[in-house]
């Protein structure tokens, strides 16, 4: 008899949930590294919960994923319990039947990853078919759910999602992205319709459907912060998820989930990435992804993580200090001495708001040449890669700030590229406007200032480090709003500014 060569093929082949493209940046798969990550920070947080145990020898701990791609959070919680449940359920079959059957639990949001959830969970298409190593279950679904589910239109949106009708009013072939988890009066109702009365989980964790491009006008809208709230509600021992970072400073409708996430004490850590393709790769989500654990009988201090190009800087740190999440560490200290404890004027009172004089970012009804009294118009042209341009129009045409015409003041550029290394260039460099120049909603204003030397030292200003370094701070994404400038404080404009008189003036010892 010829032995036969034994062959694995361990370190050869990757994991296949590795390898998945994703389908938009709008419905990320999560790498198993990362996943991996966020249940480690779950078992840590059980541990000192629950005097040192390990959560993967409890057998009657229930997960939830509500809003299950590749399935890889399931396939890993499974994993990690068939091996610590081995001194409990030393019947390899019957230890992996109980887990799939009683404490691995997850809400498809889509007909194709469904399927494909299942396929990494059950081994099976089908949760009771053939093939399938959860022998118990009785369903197809098995406990990874997937029906469709209709949106509730009031005016033409969706009363839960806000999605538009003449968008998603699809037909019962086609996937609607209504997902159940955020598309019942509640939580609660949402889980005893798909699992049953009384069904509660200990642990809900997962990387929910980040927004919903309707091309409706203001940009695509948040959905991530919707499961989130809806989780909370369900009152996990812990919740983690990972979502976009741009709730940190900014985003559509997001301001009262920012007051309602920074308040709370429940917040165990935080884990930040500003580059996204640190956890992503080969995925670009503007101003980086995080993820966070929340802890129900918690209360204290958050433990805040960044991590930039692998570099880690952890810090236990109160969250609503300030209005936004400030991402990072090292800057709070040097935010705290020139903030310091009384209110002062920013240079947020110099900036004027989106289309500063009435023209929006697609106005193109201007003259090549002028006529008497006309107003030199500053736009851009072409879209993507625009070009500046110049135009005219009549004095009558403008609505905004008018009195700001003939004064001197500095064009600024309202979007700039949030670049994904660092260190980066926040903004570009104003321009200066003389009296009788105005521009379009593709930039904002700054001003005014009494003569061109004081606009001169007002730019001097806006380009040292000191003032770019207070900007990013507040700057999360592309978007350099108003609200963005908050922490830059006013200066007086009788004098061109450095940074060494700067860190003079708020007796900073370093550069920021």
């Amino acid at each position: 008899m010829i032995e036969q060569a034994s062959f694995t093929l361990r370190n050869r082949n990757p994991d296949v949930l590795t390898c998945i493209a994703n389908l938009s940046n709008d419905e990320v798969f999560t790498p198993p590294d990362l996943a991996n990550q966020m249940l480690d920070t779950v078992a840590q947080a059980w541990a000192l919960k629950n005097n040192g145990e390990s959560i993967w020898e409890n057998e009657s701990v229930r997960f939830l994923d509500p809003c299950t791609k590749s399935g890889v959070f399931l396939r890993e919680i499974t994993a990690r319990l068939t091996k610590g449940l081995e001194q409990k359920i030393p019947d390899l079959d019957k230890r992996v039947d109980h887990i799939l059957s009683q404490q691995v639990f997850g809400i498809g949001i889509t007909t194709l990853t469904s399927l494909l959830a299942r396929r990494s969970v059950y081994c099976s298409k089908h949760a009771d078919g053939e093939h399938s190593i959860a022998k118990s279950l009785e369903s197809k679904d098995g406990n990874i759910w997937f029906g469709h589910i209709e949106h509730s239109w009031v005016n033409d949106r969706c009363k839960f999602c806000s999605a538009s009708k003449s968008v998603f009013g699809r037909s019962k072939d086609l996937d609607t992205h209504a997902y159940a988890f955020i598309h019942f009066e509640n939580a609660n109702l949402c889980l005893e319709k798909l699992f049953g009365v009384g069904m509660r989980f200990d642990v809900i964790i997962g990387n929910p459907p980040y927004q919903l491009d309707d091309g409706g006008v203001g940009g695509a809208m948040p959905l991530y912060q919707k499961f989130v709230q809806n989780a909370k509600s369900l009152d996990p021992k812990f919740l983690s998820m990972v979502t976009p970072s741009r709730w940190f400073a900014g985003g559509r409708g997001l301001d009262n989930y920012r007051e309602e996430m920074l308040g709370d004490k429940r917040l165990r850590y935080i884990v930040d990435y500003p580059k996204a393709d640190e956890v992503f790769p080969g995925v670009l989500i503007g101003g980086g992804v995080s993820y966070f654990l929340w802890d129900s009988s918690y209360s204290g201090q958050c433990s805040v993580t960044i991590v930039r190009n692998g570099h880690k800087s952890t810090t236990q740190r109160d969250l609503d200090q300030y209005d936004i999440f400030v991402r990072s560490n090292e800057a709070l200290s040097i935010l705290k001495k020139i903030l310091g404890t009384s209110k002062q004027d920013n240079f947020s009172s110099l900036i004027s708001g989106p289309d500063p004089f009435g023209f929006r970012t697609n106005f193109e009804d201007h003259k090549v040449r002028p006529n008497q009294g006309d107003v030199k118009l500053h736009y851009n042209s072409g879209g993507r890669g625009a070009v500046r341009s110049v135009g005219y129009v009549s004095r009558e045409m403008v609505t905004r700030n008018a009195s700001m015409i003939d004064a001197w003041k500095l064009m600024l550029n309202r979007v700039y590229n949030v670049a994904e290394s660092y260190p980066h260039r926040i903004v570009g460099s104003p321009t200066l406007l003389p009296p009788n120049e105005i521009c379009t909603g593709s930039f904002l204003v700054a001003g005014p200032f009494l003569t061109e030397a004081n606009a001169n030292n007002a730019k001097s200003y806006y380009e040292t480090k000191f003032f770019r370094f207070l900007l990013h701070l507040r700057k999360i994404n592309q978007d350099a709003a108003r609200h963005s400038y908050q922490w830059v404080p006013l200066q007086t404009w009788d004098q061109s500014w450095t940074d060494i008189e700067l860190y003079e003036k708020y007796k900073l010892s370093s550069s920021p």
